[in-house]
């Protein structure tokens, strides 16, 4: 099992890498181990989905324009 840091990590470098498209990334990744069978992987990237969700919300509440 990833703690809790490590999940946030990884939200936050599937942004960097990413930016907008993270979330799709992420979810791309969650159906592929899905479909391998691999449940475990698959609730832990659905976990940094949701980590990428709120980091998401927080820039855009944090955002001036």
């Amino acid at each position: 099992m990833i703690d809790e840091r490590e999940i946030w990590a990884c939200a936050n470098h599937m942004l960097k890498r990413y930016g907008a498209d993270a979330w799709f990334h992420a979810a791309q990744r969650a159906d592929e181990l899905l479909a391998e069978g691999d449940f475990e992987g698959q609730r832990t990237w659905c976990r940094i989905l949701d980590r990428i969700h709120q980091l998401d919300a927080t820039e855009a509440a944090g955002s001036l324009q």
